[in-house]
This record gives structure tokens, C-alpha cells and sequence, in this order.
């Protein structure tokens, strides 16, 4: 029996959609790198017949950076409106899309709010899909230290972390699709959850950067109001292999 899949995954090009793309392909299976760079567009549905034609899969990493939460809900909803609807034209049996551990108890951050809204047109669409929400990058941490420094000093949210391993969600997000759908939500993380503080300093020091990592219980998560378990899981999850310091550079 052929077992060969056809999968289009939609953000193709960017950290996490680049590296499932590849992992497909090693493994033998058809992957469409979907980017509005090659014409196919989720958002205005530009592409989308033609590039989900005789797919098994489709996996949404697609992605909009900005801090205007009106703008990501409209991204997030109208891509994954027609998405889901090219989905079903097309019969393609499996919708997979990514989305952040407890979107749903952080919504006041703006892009929580995108991703949740993004959450609930899939799961309301009719189409099959799992919802694989995963914790932050280890990629992810130099962009948050960036985000809390203040002079010599980094001040962060006094909150439990559980970071992952960009290779470790593409690697969740292909197996995902190349099961059958859950038609719910499964929870990704790091294999190891400490103080966010902790794996700051940690990587700050295998910079060789000296600024002090200090935990403030006052200081929200991107204008989320956090408490220690918001940013990990609080229920049973794929744990990832990479640890951090498995991660950085030797």
C-alpha cells in the first residue's frame, strides 16, 4: 500500500514550517511549501485550490508579528475561515494547526487572543483537526530577554518556564499530521520546567552577557497578567528531547 502523503504546510518557509518541510521530505512524503512568496495565500485564499488538491494534511504555521490584537484576530480568523473551507473542497482529511500552551487563560496578550480565535474557527470549522499548542521557543528566549532588559539588568515574570526546541515542535506538528485527527487539543513542551529567570540566565551566560536576571511577580507577560503555571502545562503533554543546554551552541 502507498503510504506516501501529500502535506501543504502553510507558512512553509518560516523557523517551524522550513524545518517540518524537511522532515517530510526526508521521510519520503510530498510537502507544499505554502508562502504567499510562491503565490499561495491563506489570508486572501490566493493559491489555496491548486496547492490543497489531492493533499492528505494540511499543517498552519503561519504567522503575523504585531502587538495590534484587532489585526491578529482578523489574520488568525480569516486565514483559518478560508483555510478550513479550501480544506473541504479539496477533501483533505486532516487540519493541523499551531497554536501556544493556555492561549485560552492569556487572551489579554494580543497575540493570544489571534491564536485563540484562530482555535475556536478550526474546532467550530466541521473539518478533522488537532490543535498541537506548544510552550515557548528556546529560540524564542533572546527575544524575551531583548524584551524585559532595563539597563544592566533583566527583570521577568516570577512564573514556572518550559521551554522547546523549534525542531522538537515541527517534529510534533508532522507526526500530528501524519496520524489520524483528534478533532481536540494536545499540549507540547520542553523536557525540562524550572523558573523562567533560570533558563534567562542560563542563556545569557553561554552568551557571555553579564547582565543580572532578576523575577518580578509585578511584571506581566506581554500585557498578560501571569501567575507561576501560565506559560507551561497543567495537564498531560508530548514532552520534547532537547534541553536547553542541549540546544546552545557548544
Amino acid at each position: 500500500m502507498n503510504t506516501v502523503k501529500k502535506v501543504v504546510v502553510i507558512g512553509g518557509t518560516g523557523l517551524i514550517g522550513s524545518k517540518a518541510v524537511r522532515l517530510l521530505q526526508d521521510a519520503g512524503h510530498e510537502a507544499v511549501v505554502a508562502s504567499s512568496r510562491n503565490g499561495i495565500n491563506a489570508y486572501t485564499g490566493e493559491g489555496l485550490g491548486k496547492a490543497l488538491a489531492g493533499a492528505d494534511a494540511v499543517i498552519d504555521v503561519s504567522n503575523m508579528m504585531s502587538f495590534d490584537k484587532q489585526a491578529l484576530v482578523d489574520f488568525f480568523g480569516t486565514s483559518s475561515r478560508k483555510l478550513t473551507s479550501a480544506d473541504k473542497a479539496a477533501g483533505v482529511r486532516h487540519h493541523v494547526v499551531f497554536s501556544i500552551v493556555n492561549a485560552d487563560r492569556l487572551a489579554a496578550n494580543p497575540y493570544m487572543a489571534g491564536k485563540l480565535v484562530q482555535e475556536e474557527v478550526v474546532a467550530s470549522s466541521g473539518q478533522p483537526y488537532t490543535i498541537v499548542r506548544a510552550t515557548q521557543f528556546h529560540e524564542f528566549i533572546e527575544t524575551l530577554a531583548s524584551a524585559y532588559s532595563a539597563g544592566d539588568s533583566v527583570r521577568v515574570p516570577d512564573i514556572d518556564f518550559q521551554p522547546i526546541a523549534a525542531a522538537d515542535v515541527a517534529a510534533a506538528l508532522v507526526e500530528a499530521a501524519l496520524d489520524e485527527p483528534k478533532n481536540g487539543t494536545v499540549d507540547l513542551a520542553g523536557p525540562e520546567r524550572a523558573p523562567f529567570e533560570s533558563f534567562v540566565s542560563a542563556y545569557l551566560d553561554a552568551q557571555g552577557d553579564t547582565r543580572r536576571v532578576i523575577a518580578d511577580a509585578a511584571v506581566e507577560y506581554f500585557g498578560a497578567t501571569v501567575t507561576a503555571g501560565s506559560l507551561v502545562p497543567n495537564r498531560e503533554f508530548i514532552a520534547g528531547r532537547l534541553t536547553l543546554a542541549e540546544w546552545l551552541p557548544a
